[in-house]
């Protein structure tokens, strides 16, 4: 565990650690959290951030969310923004594995009572409806040709054809579609890993979730209403997954792209091979920044034919069409991307590339980029905890530019996922949940010890940290009643 001494707290909420902690540090680093969670979080991230902390147009700071935990290069819930007009750099480690693993919040107008004689019927439907697990593959069946379609045009691609309503893609990041996806840039090894699994959840922390808004977690009904949380005890739908086999492919061809041209061509030197980068306007920074963002829409894309499935299981069930159901989405928001974005930065405006690891862009109310319908209120943001606890629907504050408007994803492991399988069993997890009123359906009873609610660290105590640090502000927490876990 961490020796908080080292460090200079900036406030209850913020510690940075000095460019004098390690060599070649071009700012310092900064990590949010209160005295509880930075004692508690992995010496590894220390490690990692201040890595970070090296790369070639790094700007201000290298932060990590309340939520952070070791991860690939970056630790998950790192930030970096990088100056793309000094030399800045594009690390697929400062993106993930998993590109656009994102989370989505779909109101009902259910009640819970309404519900609950029915919680076990809807998972049970959704889990045949809706593959999760190692491998699985989706119902929409394409050709290669046409997936190239789908990871230039995302989300635009499913409504297209049938899969979604128009007014969804209002309330998506990037509307669904992230402008300059080049599907020339992706290898046919990809394509032969995404083509076929449009439509699924996945394994590891990927997840479906049945919840409710209990009347005492509704912090702000009046900002909750505004986004579709109108009655006590209504019903949400919350899934959580990203771009599948298909964005640990583009990840993994560029990462050896990388390691190739950046010492030898660019003379850039890394602490950590698993920081491999490229300058972002070089041709191999530009071909990832394309092939990245066809993983954006690919994710986008998952989600929405996932959202289309959990419409016809709860029309069939409810014998109500979607629309009369009230299955509107709140917001799909993405938590692994990079993206160029305009910031103030020591009071001039820059040009930022701006990483997100296992973090949330969080925009402020007024700001280019949050839709329409939440201009007044900001850019909601949707954190999942682990499936015995709860989530939290929240939105992005003015004060929220000391991050670059960024802020947590999860709670955050705290166990790895060896030491959970060794300390929970999946079978007796299973039955504890349905006793505290949680129906689970899991493809692997190990990967449902994994993720135990003991693996992670509290999710109230990093979105009390989130808030208090002011990058976020929570609005509602869902209590979970049925879970499809991968």
């Amino acid at each position: 565990m961490a020796d908080i001494k080292s460090l200079k707290q900036i406030s209850d909420t913020i510690w940075e650690i000095p460019i004098s902690y390690k060599e070649g540090m071009r700012v310092p680093a900064r990590i949010y959290g209160t005295e509880k969670l930075i004692q508690e979080m992995d010496d590894a991230v220390y490690d990692q951030v201040t890595n970070v902390a090296t790369l070639p147009g790094i700007t201000k700071y290298a932060l990590c969310m309340p939520d952070g935990h070791f991860g690939y290069g970056f630790p998950i819930g790192g930030v970096a923004a990088m100056d793309v007009e000094n030399g800045g750099v594009i690390s697929p480690g400062g993106i993930g594995f998993d590109i656009n693993c994102g989370m989505r919040l779909v109101v009902t107008n259910l009640t819970y009572d309404e519900i609950k004689p029915y919680v076990k019927k809807v998972v049970d439907r959704l889990y045949e409806r809706v593959p999760a697990g190692v491998g699985s593959t989706g119902f929409v069946k394409i050709s290669r040709n046409e997936f190239r379609k789908v990871v230039e045009k995302g989300a635009r691609w499913c409504v297209e054809n049938g899969y979604g309503w128009e007014e969804d893609l209002e309330l998506i990041e990037e509307q669904g579609c992230i402008a300059g996806a080049d599907a020339a840039k992706i290898s046919e090894k990809a394509i032969d890993r995404g083509f076929n699994q449009i439509g699924t959840l996945g394994s590891g922390n990927h997840y479906l979730e049945i919840q409710v808004a209990k009347k005492k977690d509704i912090f702000d009904p009046e900002l909750a209403a505004k986004m579709g949380i109108t009655q006590p005890d209504q019903v949400v739908v919350m899934f959580h997954c990203g771009s599948r086999g298909f964005g640990h492919q583009v990840a993994t061809d560029y990462l050896q792209v990388f390691l190739k041209v950046m010492e030898s061509k660019y003379g850039i030197k890394i602490l950590d091979r698993e920081l491999a980068c490229a300058p972002f306007d070089s041709p191999e920074g530009q071909a990832y920044f394309s092939a990245m963002k066809c993983g954006l829409n690919m994710s986008f894309a998952n989600r929405q034919v996932i959202l289309h499935r959990i419409r016809e299981v709860f029309s069939e069930i409810f014998g109500r069409s979607a629309e009369d159901l009230g299955m509107h989405v709140v917001y799909d928001v993405a938590h692994n991307t990079a993206k160029l974005e305009r910031h103030v930065v020591d009071g001039k405006k820059r040009s930022l590339l701006v990483h997100r690891k296992g973090a949330t862009r969080a925009f402020a109310p007024g700001m280019m980029g949050v839709p329409d319908k939440y201009q007044h209120i900001g850019q909601p943001v949707i954190i999942g905890g682990s499936m015995e606890t709860g989530s939290y629907l929240l939105l992005g504050v003015p004060s929220g530019a000391q991050s670059f408007f960024s802020t947590a994803h999860g709670s955050g492991r705290t166990m790895s996922r060896t030491k959970a399988r060794k300390t929970f069993r999946g079978e007796k997890l299973q039955k504890e949940m349905q006793t505290r009123g949680i129906y689970v359906r899991s493809t692997s009873l190990s990967g449902l010890a994994e993720e135990a609610g003991g693996a992670y660290k509290d999710v109230d105590e990093v979105i009390e940290a989130a808030e208090l640090a002011g990058i976020s502000k929570r609005v509602v927490r869902f209590t979970p009643i049925g879970n499809i876990k991968g």
